[in-house]
C-alpha cells in the first residue's frame, strides 16, 4: 500500500478531541434515557440546543471584564472534564452569544462552573473555572502567572534567546489557548472562539510576565470546521516576521507566517537532545524532518558522521537548509515523499545506524483512524528495513487519538512483517527489536489530570536486529 506524506498539519492538544467528527459522535440524537423532572420555575427553558452554524461569523476582540449578567447552560450531571459537549446540555437560558462567558448549572440550579460558550461548535462550553467564583481579571492573571512560573522557575526555561511552551491549554487550566515563547516573541495559537476573541487582552497580560516584547496570534488549524469561525492572523505592531532562537547552543530560525503549529516544535526538545547523545560517528536518517530539528542536533551536538534529512514540503525543507547553514553544518537534504524514498533505499540496499521517524499527524479524526494506523504500520515497516543490525530507531506519533499501547503494538507488528534481513545467515522473517525507552513531550507540555489527551506525543526508542 502506498501513501504520500504531504504538508505536516499543525499539532496541538485540541486535535485530540476530534471535533470535526463530533457532529456524528455526540450530536443531538434522540435520548434513550428517561428525562429527569424539571426544577420548579423551569418549564419555559428550552430543552435542546440546536447547532448554530455561521461560516461567515466574524469574531471581535474583547477585554477580560465580567458582564453584569451571564447566560446559563444546564447539564444533567457534574463532570471532571474541561469540555461540555452538546449531548450533555439540557438547555440554555439568557441568550448567550458566541464567545460569551456563561454559568454552568445542574438541573436543580446549582452553579458548578463557568466557561466560554460557543453555539457554533459541538463542544458547547470550555470550562474555565470550577465552583461559584467568576473568572475575573485576577483569575486570568493568576492562571498565566502559574503557567509561566512552571517554565521559568521550575523547569529553567527562561533564557531570552530560547524557546518553550508557556501555556499548554487544558494542562494549564486555559482550554483552547496555546502560547509558545520564541526569544522575545510570543506565538499564540487559539483553538476556541472565546480564546481568540480574548487573544489580544491575553497577549498583553502574559507579555510582561514572560518579559517578551512582541506577540503574534493565530487561530488553530481547523477552527472553521470545529468552532465555526475563521480567525485572521493578529500581529502586534513592530513584531518581527521571524526570530532566531538557540536550543542547547544550536541556532534555528523560527518564522511566524506560514510556519506550522506555532512556529517550531518545542515538544521534541528533550528527544532531540537525547538522540544527539547517541549518534557520535554514526550515519543518521531523519525522516519527515520538517525544519531539521533532529538532523541538525544530531550533526552539531551529536557529531554524527553523516546525516540525511528527508521531507516532502519544499518550504520547511528550505528552512532546514537555512538552519543547517546557520550552524555551518554539512547535511544532505532530500525533498521526497518518505514512503517513496524508503522504498528506493531498500531497493538499493542502503542502511543507516540511526533512523528517526517523526511523521506529521496521520490520524486527524476518528474517521481517519484505521487508515492512519495503516500509514503508521507501513511507515515503520519500511523504516525498520533501513536500520543496520544492532542500530537504533526512534519512532514517533503525534496523533492524540492513537493510544500509546496501540502505537507500540503496531510498531512491533511492523517489525515482524519486514521480511528476512539480508546478510544475517538463517535469519527468521522480520526484525527483532528491543524497546529501550518510551518518552513523550518535553515537560513544558504537562498533562492535566482531567485531560489525558494532553499526552499526545509518543516516542519509542528501539535497538533493531
Amino acid at each position: 500500500m502506498g501513501y504520500s506524506l504531504g504538508s505536516r498539519p499543525p499539532i496541538g492538544p485540541e486535535d485530540a478531541h476530534d471535533l470535526g467528527n463530533a457532529r456524528k459522535m455526540v450530536g443531538m440524537e434522540k435520548r434513550r434515557d428517561p428525562k429527569p423532572p424539571r426544577p420548579a420555575g423551569d418549564q419555559d427553558r428550552p430543552r435542546d440546543v440546536k447547532p448554530t452554524r455561521a461560516p461567515d461569523y466574524e469574531p471581535t476582540q474583547r477585554d477580560l471584564s465580567l458582564p453584569v449578567e451571564l447566560g446559563k447552560v444546564f447539564v444533567r450531571h457534574p463532570s471532571f472534564s474541561p469540555f461540555v459537549f452538546r449531548k450533555r446540555v439540557d438547555g440554555v437560558d439568557g441568550n448567550p452569544q458566541p464567545g460569551d462567558l456563561v454559568e454552568i448549572r445542574l438541573l436543580d440550579g446549582t452553579l458548578i462552573a463557568h466557561g466560554l460558550f460557543n453555539p457554533l461548535s459541538e463542544m458547547l462550553v470550555r470550562v474555565l473555572r470550577e465552583g461559584f467564583d467568576r473568572p475575573d481579571n485576577a483569575y486570568w492573571k493568576e492562571r498565566l502567572e502559574r503557567a509561566v512560573s512552571l517554565r521559568h522557575d521550575w523547569l529553567g526555561l527562561s533564557a531570552e534567546d530560547g524557546a518553550c511552551r508557556l501555556v499548554h491549554a487544558e494542562a494549564d487550566g486555559l482550554s483552547g489557548l496555546v502560547v509558545d515563547r520564541f526569544a522575545n516573541v510570543l506565538s499564540i495559537e487559539t483553538f476556541s472562539l472565546g480564546m481568540y476573541e480574548r487573544g489580544i487582552a491575553l497577549a498583553e497580560m502574559i507579555a510582561p510576565l514572560a518579559k517578551t516584547t512582541s506577540w503574534v496570534i493565530n487561530s488553530g488549524p481547523r477552527t472553521a470546521q470545529q468552532e465555526g469561525f475563521d480567525g485572521t492572523m493578529l500581529i502586534q505592531n513592530g513584531a518581527p516576521r521571524s526570530v532566531e532562537i538557540k536550543e542547547a547552543g544550536t541556532r534555528f530560525r523560527v518564522p511566524f507566517q506560514g510556519g506550522h503549529k506555532t512556529g517550531f516544535f518545542c515538544d521534541q526538545r528533550d528527544n532531540r537532545l537525547k538522540l544527539a547523545g547517541l549518534v557520535k560517528g554514526k550515519k543518521v536518517l531523519d525522516l519527515c524532518c520538517y525544519t531539521g530539528g533532529f538532523a541538525i542536533q544530531a550533526k552539531r551536538l551529536g557529531q554524527a558522521a553523516e546525516v540525511t534529512g528527508v521531507d516532502l514540503d519544499e518550504v520547511p525543507l528550505e528552512l532546514a537548509k537555512e538552519n543547517g547553514n546557520l550552524n555551518q553544518l554539512r547535511i544532505q537534504w532530500v525533498q521526497a515523499d518518505a514512503f517513496t524514498y524508503m522504498r528506493d533505499m531498500v531497493r538499493l540496499g542502503k542502511r543507516f545506524d540511526v533512523v528517526v521517524v517523526d511523521p506529521p499527524k496521520l490520524i486527524t479524526a476518528r474517521t481517519d483512524y484505521e487508515e492512519g494506523k495503516h500509514k503508521h504500520f507501513d511507515l515503520n515497516r519500511l523504516a525498520l528495513q533501513l536500520v543496520e543490525p544492532g542500530g537504533l530507531m526512534l519512532t514517533c506519533s503525534c496523533a492524540g487519538l492513537l493510544p500509546e499501547s496501540e502505537f507500540v503494538d503496531l510498531v512491533l507488528s511492523a517489525a515482524r512483517r519486514t521480511g528476512p534481513v539480508s546478510g544475517i545467515p538463517n535469519a527468521p522473517d522480520g526484525r527483532r527489536v528491543q524497546i529501550i525507552e518510551r518518552t513523550g513531550a518535553s515537560p513544558d507540555h504537562p498533562v492535566a489530570d482531567n485531560c489525558p489527551e494532553n499526552a499526545y506525543l509518543k516516542a519509542v526508542w528501539m535497538r533493531v536486529w
